[in-house]
């Protein structure tokens, strides 16, 4: 079987730096078209403004990859849904857990494959350090995570717009990774986002997790965007069998009791690309919502501390 046409549609940072590379290394699927509003392309293929203009003028192109901002994705994906093309997503899926139930049933309502992806979840380190803990269980776990938006959202206004998620936009990764580890379910005891006084998002979090577990093992989480010093991405646990057991770099290394036992590069996109084929190839849909919800938590029951300004 041939390649499969995919358009991409929404080129900023992520399309630029990982789905448009990766689908050009692909054995699976060949980049038809892309639909940008500012007129971005890649190599000679096609740009629409629209997907619509995409539509009308490929139909035959059945794939789409959505990269854009959460705050359109819902339009977006049913206009795809809509228009019988399958559907890859990039995260954070929705701006609200009701967008996305509603993108779920469309999806199943229309026969169409729908795919959310987690890119943090596609990490050999994250499934070794997810059947550690099934065996071992949890006392404690840490979050940190901490990068600079000036390096990785560079000018992107919409992220400090309602629905941009500010820091919980970088900080669902780490909740991808959690809620696939954890050996039980989790749940958000309390949290403090605090917002620059100019802007609609978080630049920084404190969370509190609880659980029904009766040895109330202690979970909390931090997040930050301002970090100039490099990027923390670190998860770190303590399990029922004393061990400490540490995943590092978004989750590309495993750290046991201060060895490193697995660390590997970045192949998180190669992977989810791999894992669409996989699922277009036996006609399903993947959806896994626990991030989100997750986090939609953290914002129901966040108290508000008001902070600078926060300037470019």
């Amino acid at each position: 079987m041939g390649k499969r046409k995919i358009a991409v549609i929404g080129v900023g940072k992520i399309a630029v730096d990982q789905h448009l590379p990766v689908i050009d290394a692909s054995n699976d699927f060949e980049l038809a078209a892309t639909v940008s509003t500012r007129g971005i392309g890649h190599g000679a293929v096609p740009v629409f403004k629209t997907p619509a203009e995409l539509y009308a003028a490929m139909p035959e192109v059945g794939l789409v990859s959505i990269c854009t901002p959460p705050g359109i994705r819902h339009t977006y994906v049913r206009e795809a849904l809509d228009a019988g093309k399958d559907v890859m997503m990039e995260k954070p899926p929705t701006t609200t857990i009701s967008e996305l139930d509603d993108l779920i049933a469309h999806a199943k309502r229309l026969d169409r494959v729908l795919y959310q992806t987690w890119h943090s979840q596609f990490n050999a380190a994250v499934d070794r350090a997810k059947a550690l803990l099934a065996d071992e269980g949890v006392t404690s776990a840490r979050i940190d995570w901490r990068e600079s938006v000036r390096k990785w959202h560079p000018g992107q206004d919409w992220v400090w717009e309602p629905g941009g998620f500010g820091v919980c936009d970088p900080g669902i990764n780490a909740f991808s990774i959690f809620t696939k580890v954890m050996p039980f379910p989790v749940f958000v005891e309390s949290s403090r986002l605090t917002f620059p006084a100019n802007r609609q998002t978080p630049v920084d979090a404190d969370i509190v997790f609880k659980s029904s577990q009766a040895h109330r093992p202690k979970l909390s989480c931090g997040f930050n965007w301002l970090e100039e010093s490099g990027e923390i991405w670190t998860i770190r646990f303590e399990t029922g069998k004393g061990n400490e057991i540490k995943l590092e770099n978004g989750g590309r290394k495993l750290v046991v009791n201060g060895q490193t036992v697995l660390e590997h590069g970045d192949l998180e996109y190669s992977a989810m690309y791999d894992r669409f084929a996989d699922l277009l190839d036996r006609h399903e849909s993947d959806v896994d919502a626990a991030p989100l919800r997750l986090m939609s938590d953290v914002f129901l029951l966040a108290a508000r501390v008001n902070g600078p300004d926060f300037e470019w």
